[in-house]
């Protein structure tokens, strides 16, 4: 590998030798129980690896076809080529093992019984998609949607208000600084790219602040721009949401009829959005009117008794509601109003959409716990960030999970520990963006009886979880990247993301001066609800300053984990993958 060279105190160099990437022990052992060829890489995937018949062909086919990338079609023609022919090498079956696209830790298709109601998934969800920074002045842009789009993002959200006109439509955060983009501008870019990472449905959440001919204008842009791929629903009301299969590439809209545009005008007298915003901070009270207010009347705090009853049923404001519009819209949406319990009870004639905030999440969870999950096994809960996290910052999915909401939204500006959370979990099912809930969630005993995530309960699975090394800093980053005068001293953590009983971090011992970290150590998680656990690992270089320097990050949905040796690919902090930075790991349940 060579050596690398390290200048200190000005005119001295210090030389490093690396050593080579040579196989773990447990590799070594694997080739030699394998044993050559084509039937023995056959027997060591179903045997050691667990792979099913299906995917052995397909792993094999790859390999013949000298597919994988990364060097791996040299690999390949050792490893299941005709003989004669050259044997494979520990090399080659090493080579094969550390190729995180020849084996990766979790499938990588759609697998799932995809043919149930939406209810019954997780949907990946974007929270105001169109900011492009904070929540207060940041720009308004369709590059955050595309971005959205290409990881997989299934749930688009556009906040719609008049433009200063009063003759078009703008996308901005209402009541901040936030710029305006033009909303045409969002739907031909949200057409171009929406199914370009899944093509299972989109789902775009109107939050409307129009007047009924902008609605009408609206409407006449959503046909014209989508065409076919704009799915319309029967006038009939629905007792059942349509299944993800059944829509495949399809655009849905969800939305309800506008109340908060007549209330900001009323209340504010015409001011203008910027002019309102000065107002209420010289009040002291950064009320936010933004695409949740219609839905909590702006507090975060979910009251008993709501102060305003929806006029969604009224039929003069019906009246009023541009009938093009209102016939587009698939999933309805609508606000708490009366006391808790009874915004959560369930209408066996349709079913509708129900927005909280985090912290009005919590409150119900709280005290109404069980009726949120009744309330989420036939209709959806949109989850929101409070509108306190003004940097984009996002709140711990999990609570909102255990009690089966659907769309728990996220601002995917934020680059959190929560958001590489998210991403991780939504890499389930081939990364389609929807992933079906278990089915804990989706059942009601004899006496209407369910799920309590606060409840003990016994170890269901148990998952070991070894660190035999890691590669790729070198060739993805600087020589002084990590450390001026001598190479990087990694370690790894590990950890579950879950259930309060199943959440831990554990970590390794800093390998110094090594830019192939040979760690061989493991770990053991003894997991409750292993079906919401998420698997989290992360790299970092040891400074004695106590300012680890980053390396690396992945999630894992646990239930996806392929058990066996991996090749693990790690991610930046915005959860980009890294070209080469992996590490190679090892899976077992017990």
């Amino acid at each position: 590998m060579g050596s690398y060279a390290y200048k200190y105190c000005m005119c001295f160099t210090r030389k490093f030798r690396s050593p080579a990437a040579d196989p773990p022990p447990d590799v070594r052992a694997a080739f030699l129980a394998a044993g050559g060829g084509d039937g023995g890489l056959r027997r060591f995937l179903a045997q050691a690896q667990g792979e099913a018949p299906a995917e052995v062909d397909r792993i094999l086919a790859l390999l013949s076809g000298g597919g994988g990338g990364g060097g791996g079609g040299g690999i390949a023609a050792r490893l299941v080529g005709p003989r004669p022919g050259p044997a494979p090498s520990l090399d080659d079956f090493f080579g094969f093992l550390f190729n995180a696209d020849l084996n990766p830790p979790i499938a990588t298709q759609v697998h799932q019984d995809m043919s149930a109601p939406f209810s019954h998934y997780y949907i990946y969800t974007g929270h105001n998609s169109y900011l492009t920074g904070n929540q207060l002045n940041s720009d308004s842009s369709d590059i955050p949607i595309i971005k959205a789009l290409q990881r997989g993002v299934r749930v688009i959200e556009l906040d719609m208000w008049p433009n200063s006109a009063k003759n078009n439509i703008d996308i901005l955060h209402g009541g901040t600084l936030t710029a305006r983009v033009q909303i045409i501008k969002c739907l031909k870019s949200i057409k171009e790219y929406a199914f370009c990472a899944s093509p299972y449905p989109l789902v775009i959440t109107l939050e409307d602040h129009l007047t009924p001919d902008l609605q009408a204008k609206v409407a006449e842009m959503l046909v014209k721009t989508f065409g076919n791929l704009l799915y319309i629903p029967s006038s009939d009301p629905i007792n059942e949401f349509p299944s993800p299969e059944s829509l495949m590439k399809k655009i849905i809209i969800s939305t309800k009829p506008p109340q908060e545009y007549k209330k900001f005008l009323k209340s504010k007298d015409n001011q203008n959005i910027n002019g309102g915003l000065a107002n209420l901070a010289e009040e002291g009270s950064l009320r936010r009117i933004d695409s949740n207010a219609e839905e909590s009347d702006g507090k975060d705090e979910l009251d008993d008794q709501d102060e305003d009853s929806s006029d969604e049923d009224d039929p003069k404001f019906q009246q009023e509601t541009a009938c093009e519009y209102r016939e587009l819209i698939t999933i309805h949406a609508g606000k708490p109003k009366g006391h808790l319990k009874d915004a959560l009870k369930v209408d066996p004639d349709k079913v509708r959409r129900l927005s909280l905030s985090e912290t009005q999440l919590a409150k119900a969870t709280a005290s109404h716990g069980a009726d949120v999950i009744r309330f989420t096994q036939k209709n959806i809960l949109r989850v929101y960030p409070k509108g306190t996290r003004i940097n984009s910052s996002n709140y711990d999915p999990m609570n909102a999970w255990t009690h089966g909401a659907q769309m728990v939204a996220f601002n995917m500006q934020g680059h959190d520990k929560a958001l590489r959370l998210m991403q991780g979990f939504f890499r389930a099912n081939g990364g389609c963006g929807y992933v079906k809930k278990p089915d804990f969630l989706l059942r009601t005993g004899p006496n209407g009886e369910v799920f309590d995530p606060n409840a003990s309960m016994p170890v269901k699975k148990t998952l070991k979880v070894k660190v035999y090394m890691g590669d790729g800093w070198r060739m993805d980053f600087s020589k002084t990247h990590f450390d001026t005068f001598s190479p990087p001293d990694f370690y790894t953590r590990v950890g579950i993301a879950g259930v309060r009983a199943d959440c831990v971090m554990k970590k390794t011992r800093t390998i110094e001066d090594q830019w192939v970290p040979m760690w061989d150590e493991e770990f053991t998680f003894h997991l409750t609800v292993p079906e919401l656990a998420v698997l989290r690992i992360e790299v970092h270089e040891y400074d004695m300053s106590e300012k680890h320097d980053f390396g690396g990050q992945t999630c894992l949905p646990v239930s996806e984990l392929k058990q066996g040796i991996r090749a693990v690919p790690l991610h930046d902090r915005r959860g980009t993958r890294y070209k080469s930075v992996r590490l190679l790991m090892r899976f077992d349940f017990l």
